[in-house]
């Protein structure tokens, strides 16, 4: 197995963009907050950033909102690509941006989008050869954006019609990282059940349940980092006993027995081969 030099970031959606009213429950910022994550992986204050708002309905201003949380953060090389087509996947000056970029961020919104304007592309190409073989290249997403980078991707489904085969809606996503489902918003829109199908249609993948202003660090597509405010809830079907998914009408209430879950909070770490998890000392600090 080849071994993977980028780092992903998946983020659970609403993260600190260093101006919100409601900071009780956040990291600092500047110190702690996911973004600033996510300039520290992409090499600092000097990195390349690419900000993708595809999966958004107002995508200027959702690239103008980054805009203004990176400045904050000290970056100053931040390019908005307002990709609203196939045919905008395939511009040279596009591709051009996509590699020379130290870091690409997907934001919000309709992961479909993604899917259907990035996927297969020349910029989706790229996207999968940087992150395979370029050592600090970052690929973070937020919301749609994290969700984005499975194969097999959560694309809807509502969470109260949930824990019945049918519920939830899966297509193919950019492929990033075959071996995860990815769902955001997690806790605060109770996605729990959504994901539990996706990982009864899918028992070989692991789930990763994202709370917002919450990540994960991903280094060589395997060695996973919670970063902050909130929760990271996994789901490990590979202990599954009894799965009966496959043998059920559509609408019908599922079955599973034996299914592995961990709650992971910052800090905490999860290797995805060996489905092993790695607790922070509770005397050390946050990250």
């Amino acid at each position: 197995m080849q071994q993977i030099k980028g780092t992903l970031i998946p983020i659970g959606g609403n993260e600190d963009k260093g101006f919100e009213d409601d900071e009780i429950h956040r990291l600092d910022y500047v110190e702690e907050g996911i973004l600033a994550h996510v300039v520290y992986e992409a090499g600092g204050k000097q990195a390349k950033i690419i900000v993708i708002p595809t999966a958004s309905s107002i995508p200027v201003e959702v690239g103008d909102n980054y805009l203004t949380a990176f400045a904050t953060l000290g970056c100053r090389n931040v390019t908005v690509l307002d990709i609203r087509s196939q045919a905008d996947s395939e511009r040279a000056d596009f591709i051009d941006h996509i590699k020379t970029a130290d870091c690409i961020m997907f934001s919000g919104g309709d992961q479909s989008k993604i899917a259907k304007y990035i996927g297969g592309s020349t910029i989706h190409t790229i996207l999968m050869e940087r992150y395979k073989n370029d050592e600090g290249f970052v690929i973070a997403g937020t919301s749609a954006g994290a969700m984005a980078m499975s194969e097999e991707m959560i694309a809807g489904g509502s969470a109260a019609k949930s824990f019945v085969k049918g519920a939830v809606k899966m297509r193919k996503g950019l492929g990033l990282i075959p071996e995860l489902v990815i769902d955001t918003h997690f806790i605060q829109r109770g996605r729990f059940g959504r994901i539990t199908e996706a990982i009864a249609k899918f028992p070989e993948k692991t789930g990763f349940g994202l709370a917002e202003d919450t990540g994960m660090i991903i280094k060589n597509g395997e060695n996973c980092t919670v970063i902050g405010s909130g929760m990271v809830i996994v789901f490990d079907g590979k202990t599954l006993t009894l799965n009966n998914q496959r043998v059920l009408e559509e609408g019908t209430p599922m079955t599973m027995a034996n299914l592995t879950l961990h709650i992971l909070a910052n800090g905490d770490q999860y290797d995805i081969t060996n489905h092993k998890v790695t607790v922070l000392p509770i005397e050390a600090d946050f990250i």
